[in-house]
C-alpha cells in the first residue's frame, strides 16, 4: 500500500560569496541584478489547469529554502566512495558535524540569505543542520516581494482542485541566486499520496485475512536470533495514527514491541485523515519484522515545504534506516523540488542512513497517462526503490513461491541517468537512466499483510507494504552487523548490486503492464525479495 503525496540533477556549486552583502539586499533595490532559480515552477500548468485569481495579500505562506552543498560534485564522490562495498572508504560515515564542515554553506553566506528574507518582511525560522535548508513564512505579498513572482490561484482541469501556484520562476539577487536551489512551498499542487492498497479481506491467514508476522518472517527467512533490538526506524508520513491500534496489533501477536515515538514537524500533519491506515500499516509491518526496533513516526505537513523540512528532520536526527510510503509521479514535480529532496537524501547517505521508498502501486504507469513512468522519489538514485510481488508461504510458513505483482511499479525515470552502479544491469529499456525498482518484497492484497487499524482487522497491500519489509531487513542486518563490529549498511544500493543476485528470491514471472519478470533484474521486480539470512552473510563479507 502506497501512500501517495501522488503523492511525490545537481546544481553545480559556485564560488562561494566573501563580499558585504549588498545595500540592495536591504531595499527594495527595482534595478539590482536577479537571477531565476532554475526549474522552479510547476510543469505544464497553463495546459492542465485554468487560473482563477491571485492569492489573496495578507495568506501566510511557509516556505523551505534549498541551498546548494559547497564543493560541486566533491559530495557525490565521497558518497559514491563510502557506499563502495570494494573501496577502502565503505562505512566510515560523516558525523552531522562533519558533513556540515564539508559540504554545508558557512554561516557567512546563511546570514546573507537571513539578512534579504528579513529585509523582505519575512519571519525567518529554524536553519537546519548543515546550514542547507532555510525555513521562512510571510504573507504572499511579500514572498511576491521577496522572490520575485506573483502567485496566483488555478484550478486543476481533471480533478477540480482548486490550489494556487507561482505564475513563473522565483528570482532573487544574482549573488543570493546563485546559492540557492530551491524554493519550496511557493505551489501546493501537489499532494503526496500512499501507496495503499484497498483492503481486502480473505479466509485465511491471519485476522483479516492478510499474513501474519509468522508468516512474513519464515517466508524471507528471518532468524529469530535478530529482533531489531538496539536499532532505530524513522516513518516519514504524511497522516497520524492511533496508539491503541498499534498496541492492538502488537498483543494479539505478543510482540512486546516499543512504543512508537511521534515527531512532529512544522506543526505535524494535522486531524487524522484518510491516510491513517497508511501508518498504521508501515508501523505494524516493522513490528511483525523487525519487533524489538524502536519507530520513530516523523509527521509532517503534506506539502512542498512541509516534505523537505520532514526529510531534513530525519536526516537531522541521524536514524539509519527510513521507510517511506508516500510519493508522486516524477512528471508532477518541479526540477527544483526533486533537486532540493534528491540533496536531503544525499546528505543521508554521506552520514551512513538509508531510504526505502515504495515504488507505487499504479505498475508501469505512475503517471496515470497512458504511458510509461515511475513514482518520485522511490526513482531517487540515493533511495532504495521497492517494488511489489505476490508471496506464497507454505503451511510451516516458509517460502514456496513469488511471482511480479500487477501493481508494482517500475520502469525508467525521466529525470536521473543511470547511477554507476546499476550499469552493469543496464537495460536498452531504460534509455541511460536510472530503472526502477532496486528490490521488491510482498505487495500483493489478496491476501495482504493483516493488520489492525480503524478499530478492525483487515488485509491490507500495495507497496506500502513492501517498504517497510525491507526497512526492517535493513534494522536486522544492522543489528547483526553491529555484533560483528561491522558498520551500517546506509545507503544499501552499491552493495546490494555488488551482491549480483546472491541472497535474492530472483522473480522471473508476472507483469507490471509494460514490463515482465524475467532472470536477474528487471523492471517489475527489481533484484526480487531477500532471503535475509543469505543476503546478510553476503553483505557482512
Amino acid at each position: 500500500m502506497k501512500s501517495r503525496l501522488k503523492l511525490l540533477g545537481l546544481v553545480a556549486v559556485p564560488a562561494l560569496i566573501t563580499a558585504a552583502v549588498p545595500a540592495a539586499y536591504a531595499s527594495d533595490a527595482p534595478h539590482a541584478a536577479r537571477a531565476a532559480v532554475a526549474g522552479d515552477v510547476l510543469p505544464g500548468l497553463k495546459q492542465s489547469a485554468a487560473r482563477t485569481g491571485r492569492v489573496a495579500a495578507g495568506k501566510r505562506i511557509a516556505v523551505a529554502i534549498s541551498l546548494t552543498p559547497r564543493g560541486g560534485s566533491a559530495l557525490d564522490t565521497f558518497v559514491a566512495k563510502v557506499s563502495d562495498p570494494h573501496s577502502a572508504s565503505y562505512g566510515h560515515y560523516l558525523t552531522k558535524s562533519q558533513f556540515a564542515a564539508r559540504f554545508g554553506r558557512t554561516d557567512a553566506e546563511v546570514k546573507r540569505l537571513k539578512d534579504y528574507l528579513r529585509a523582505q518582511g519575512l519571519t525567518v525560522g529554524k536553519v537546519h543542520s548543515g546550514n542547507l535548508l532555510v525555513d521562512a513564512n510571510g504573507t504572499a505579498a511579500q514572498l511576491e516581494k521577496a522572490f520575485g513572482t506573483k502567485l496566483s490561484t488555478w484550478k486543476d482541469t481533471a480533478s477540480g482542485r482548486s490550489f494556487y501556484a507561482n505564475d513563473s520562476a522565483p528570482t532573487l539577487p544574482a549573488a543570493l541566486a546563485s546559492l540557492v536551489s530551491d524554493v519550496a512551498g511557493l505551489n501546493n499542487r501537489v499532494q503526496l499520496h500512499h501507496q495503499a492498497v484497498s483492503r481486502t479481506v480473505s479466509p485465511h491467514n491471519g485476522p483479516g485475512g492478510g499474513y501474519t508476522p509468522a508468516q512474513l518472517k519464515g517466508g524471507y527467512n528471518v532468524s529469530g536470533t535478530y529482533t531489531g533490538s538496539g536499532q532505530k526506524i524513522a516513518l516519514l508520513e504524511f497522516d497520524g495514527f492511533q496508539q491503541s491500534n498499534i498496541t492492538k496489533y502488537d498483543t494479539n501477536y505478543s510482540l512486546g514491541s516499543p512504543t512508537p515515538t511521534v515527531q512532529k514537524v512544522d506543526g505535524g500533519s494535522g486531524s487524522l485523515g484518510d491516510g491513517q491506515v497508511e501508518v498504521e500499516l508501515d508501523i505494524e509491518v516493522l513490528h511483525a519484522v523487525a519487533p524489538k526496533a524502536n519507530v520513530t513516526v516523523f509527521e509532517g505537513p503534506n506539502s512542498d515545504a512541509g516534505e523537505v523540512d520532514t526529510y531534513q528532520a530525519i536526516v537531522d536526527s541521524g536514524i539509519a534506516t527510513t521507510s517511506i510510503s508516500w510519493g508522486a509521479a516524477e512528471s508532477a514535480r518541479t526540477t527544483s523540488n526533486i533537486n532540493a529532496v534528491d540533496a536531503v537524501f544525499k546528505a543521508g547517505a554521506a552520514q551512513g542512513l538509508g531510504f526505502y521508498a515504495a515504488s507505487g502501486d499504479d505498475g508501469s504507469d505512475d503517471a496515470g497517462d497512458g504511458g510509461t513512468s515511475v513514482d518520485y522519489p522511490a526513482s531517487d538514485p540515493y533511495v532504495t526503490g521497492v517494488g511489489g510481488t505476490k508471496l506464497t508461504v507454505t503451511s510451516a510458513n516458509a517460502f514456496s513461491k513469488e511471482v511480479a505483482w500487477s501493481g508494482g511499479g517500475g520502469g525508467k525515470s525521466s529525470v536521473f541517468k543511470i547511477p554507476s552502479w546499476q550499469t552493469a544491469v543496464q537495460k536498452s529499456a531504460g534509455g541511460g537512466y536510472r530503472q526502477v525498482p532496486d528490490v521488491s518484497a510482498h505487495a500483493n492484497p489478496s491476501p495482504g499483510v493483516s493488520i489492525y487499524s480503524q478499530g478492525s482487522w483487515s488485509s491490507v497491500g500495495g507497496t506500502s507494504a513492501a517498504a517497510p519489509e525491507w526497512a526492517a531487513f535493513a534494522a536486522l542486518y544492522n543489528q547483526q552487523a553491529a555484533a560483528a563490529g561491522k558498520a551500517n549498511l546506509g545507503f544499501a544500493n552499491p552493495a546490494l548490486y555488488a551482491a549480483s543476485g546472491t541472497g535474492f528470491h530472483d522473480i522471473t514471472s508476472g507483469s507490471n503492464g509494460a514490463y515482465s519478470a524475467a532472470s536477474g533484474w528487471d523492471f517489475t521486480t527489481g533484484w526480487g525479495s531477500y532471503n535475509a539470512a543469505t543476503l546478510a552473510s553476503k553483505l557482512l563479507g
